[in-house]
């Protein structure tokens, strides 16, 4: 798997499709990996597109922080802002899922120097954050000791349905399963995953809201119609405060419509990012 070194981290990520194709740059949510995005990356690089996978500073990543890194979702933003002027990405069509869309709304408003276009698939907006789920680990956040005996937690199968269980109709626990690793292997990934959890705070997403509106290019809202975690009511209000989004229910799908529906998904970013006289 191909790394960027970057001041803040080391990134693994998964490349896919031509290297001169339009680069389509995923960003995953809170514990989650790269390898969510494989059906769509697949679909998409068919379609010519060169599709970039990475694992975020956001809990499975298998590579720590460096000291004095920003492990807050600003933070990761960042990032993501550093990992495309690394690869010199420009034109770059961002597209976001779960705290990865609210990443995503972060890198449009603040970094969004070499973003030619935006998608949010079911993602943290709004008063929206953070989601309910998260409130147990970011109470024990606050203290080193409880957060590493609720990290242990994820080992069990019937703990890690309980968590990821909802994002899809699809099983998630082989996915599931690799994520939670790192941060029960290595306990500087785990104390990452701590810090950014305990930054957690609604102020995030009301702000960044508030601005989207200075993100004037090419946006699709494509939000899973069966999303048991993020309302579908935030699919429109996304839509109406980016100038230029068109909106897109994902019939059939939860959270993870990269997993529940990737053609359906497939096409609509292709329409988004392929020109219309490329399109087979």
């Amino acid at each position: 798997m191909p790394t960027v070194d970057l001041d803040a981290a080391t990134i693994h990520y998964e490349s896919t499709g031509p290297d001169t194709g339009r680069p389509v740059v995923f960003v995953h949510g809170y514990a989650m990996g790269g390898s969510l995005w494989e059906p769509l990356a697949t679909r998409l690089a068919a379609r010519g597109l060169r599709c970039l996978a990475p694992t975020w500073p956001l809990g499975a990543h298998p590579t720590p922080l460096r000291p004095g890194a920003d492990p807050t979702l600003p933070g990761v933003a960042a990032t993501v802002g550093a990992f495309l002027e690394a690869l010199d990405l420009t034109d770059v069509v961002l597209v976001g899922n779960d705290t990865g869309g609210l990443v995503a709304q972060l890198v449009a408003v603040h970094h969004g120097e070499r973003l030619g276009a935006l998608v949010l698939t079911s993602c943290d907006a709004f008063e929206h954050f953070p989601p309910p789920i998260l409130r147990p680990f970011i109470v024990a956040a606050r203290y080193p000791a409880a957060f590493r005996a609720a990290v242990r937690t994820l080992s069990s199968t019937l703990v890690r349905r309980w968590a990821y269980g909802s994002l899809a109709h699809r099983d998630v626990e082989p996915l599931a399963a690799q994520w939670v690793r790192p941060a029960l292997d290595d306990p500087a990934v785990a104390e990452d995953l701590r810090r950014l959890t305990a930054s957690l705070e609604r102020r995030t997403s009301l702000d960044v809201a508030a601005r989207l509106g200075e993100f004037t290019r090419p946006a699709l809202v494509a939000w899973s119609a069966e999303d048991a975690v993020f309302p579908v009511g935030d699919a429109q209000r996304l839509a109406d405060a980016l100038p230029g989004a068109t909106l897109r229910l994902v019939p059939g799908a939860r959270t993870f419509a990269m997993l529940d529906q990737p053609d359906v998904l497939a096409e609509a970013v292709a329409g988004l990012a392929v020109p219309a006289g490329s399109r087979g």
